[in-house]
């Protein structure tokens, strides 16, 4: 199976607002923050006039599409307000202007960064316009291709840039993978064709890959994730992803990503409408592989380990049954008390699966509860850690790369609803805190090391005319494995903290 990846090229560049009159490029945007100052030249005249006259509104995202422009090379010159250029207003300014360039059919397209950019600034336009001209095309009989395939981002100094610059691109890579892989329809990302992309990357520099069958994961003990896969046609794969960027003595960060290809909810049955949409329960799956896909880019001094455990929830008359019990890895047994619970049955044996590789920290990724999304809605994850400097160190990284986490409690008592006569724990307790009793059944399963659990059933896809897949939260993780580059592990997971703290 060929490796789907981004086509799309971006190349920093120095290049004012007057030496962009000269650049050759099938459109031009400019960047207008409030702190323009005048200037000489074609280009500066234009943005001094359009202010004046009103003409640019200052408001962020507000345009003025202009045509053949005398002494400028590009024929399209879009003006585009960015107010403070804050990273959040040049995302917001670049997504208004590549959008709506996108019918154009451009090739190639010029960004002009507003004088004195950071390289904050330059990471928002770069990840803002791989996502205003992003296009699935996998499954359509005859697409319409992405047709922009050079960017060039202007900026007055390169030098301060070029990191964040090639973080950004590096997070593209990895956000438009994971893209494709949740966007797919379910017969076209089977756990089979999810192992055979997984395999691909293992080809790419310091990646490796072991992708286990039915007979292995039996072997393991692995009797929860087995229990789920049971009703399918398809055979599960537990995928084990190696990324080596740090001396081999070092312990490495795992990454578990829920890996449903299609969720039908199992005998308890999910609503046909809108179950199309459980084609995303793979999302949690899709980011790991978003992100060693980024790591192969980016090539952080850091170990990651990645492990996918995947399979579909089908209602076959073989499938588990709400009232089974099942033994997990970790010995503890489970009450299956609703069959659509099934993210955390497949989670925990991969958390007791990860003790064996001494990791320094745990994150899981899934698309785990309706819950979460009544809580937070699709603005932020919900984040839930058994370590402090772990919660801060994945709030601050989902600040900087604007793929926003909100923290939440788990205090014990939310864990008293898992209690049953039946098991040693229940799969579910009532609805009041359901995002919150779902992330006391996992630490159940992690109590050995440093863990957090990230619920994206709110961020990692957006339904409507919009429908598709975000890539969140692999900004957030490439940041955080970036970050953690040279630092002392976190230390061991202690009591739940039931607070939640924004950091300015």
């Amino acid at each position: 199976m060929a490796m789907k990846d981004a086509i799309m090229n971006f190349e920093l560049r120095s290049l004012d607002l007057d030496g962009a009159a000269t650049h050759k490029a099938d459109a031009l945007v400019v960047l207008v923050a409030q702190s323009h100052k005048t200037g000489m030249g074609v280009l500066p005249d234009l943005v001094a006039a359009a202010l004046k006259a009103g003409d640019l509104e200052t408001k962020c995202g507000k345009m003025l599409a202009l045509y053949k422009i005398p002494g400028v090379m590009c024929r399209r010159v879009v003006l585009v307000s960015c107010e403070a250029g804050t990273p959040k207003q040049v995302r917001q300014a670049v997504v208004a202007a590549v959008g709506a360039l996108k019918s154009a059919g451009l090739k190639k397209l010029a960004i002009c960064m507003p004088d004195q950019a950071d390289g904050a600034m330059v990471r928002s336009a770069v990840m803002a316009a791989a996502d205003a001209s992003y296009i699935y095309t996998t499954s359509k009989s005859k697409p319409e291709p992405r047709t922009l395939d050079q960017v060039t981002v202007g900026v007055t100094d390169v030098a301060v840039c070029q990191s964040e610059f090639d973080h950004a691109t590096a997070a593209v890579r990895g956000v438009e993978f994971a893209k494709e892989w949740a966007n797919r329809p379910a017969n076209y990302a089977t756990p089979a064709m999810l192992a055979d992309a997984a395999k691909e990357l293992a080809k790419l520099p310091r990646i490796k890959c072991e992708v286990l069958g039915p007979k292995q994961v039996a072997k393991l003990g692995m009797g929860s994730f087995m229990a789920v896969a049971k009703g399918s046609e398809e055979e599960l794969r537990f995928i084990v992803l190696r990324y080596d960027g740090a001396a081999k003595a070092e312990a490495p960060t795992v990454l578990v990503g829920k890996g449903i290809t299609f969720d039908t909810g199992g005998i308890s049955l999910k609503p046909a409408a809108e179950m199309d949409e459980m084609k995303f329960d793979m999302s949690g799956a899709a980011s790991v592989l978003g992100v060693f896909r980024a790591l192969a880019e980016l090539k952080p001094a850091v170990n990651v380990v990645g492990l996918i455990p995947s399979c579909e929830n089908m209602p076959d008359g073989r499938a588990v049954k709400p009232g089974d019990v099942v033994t997990s890895m970790s010995g503890q047994t489970i009450e299956i008390l609703n069959t659509d619970a099934e993210g955390r049955l497949v989670l925990c044996d991969a958390l007791t699966y990860a003790e064996r590789l001494q990791p320094r920290a745990v994150v899981d990724i899934a698309t785990l509860t309706g819950a979460c999304v009544i809580a937070l809605g699709g603005v932020r994850s919900g984040m839930f850690a058994s370590a402090d400097d772990l919660a801060d160190a994945l709030h601050a990284a989902g600040e900087k790369s604007m793929d926003l986490c909100w923290r939440m409690p788990l205090d014990e008592e939310y864990g008293e609803g898992l209690k049953t006569s039946f098991a040693d724990v229940a799969n579910v307790a009532g609805r009041p805190g359901g995002a919150i009793t779902a992330a006391k059944f996992l630490q159940r399963f992690a109590d050995k090391f440093p863990w957090a659990h990230l619920d994206i059933a709110g961020t990692a896809w957006k339904g409507g005319a919009a429908k598709g897949a975000t890539g969140r939260p692999v900004p957030l993780l490439l940041e955080y494995l970036a970050a953690q580059a040279g630092q002392p592990p976190v230390a061991t997971a202690g009591k739940a903290v039931a607070r939640s703290r924004r950091k300015s």
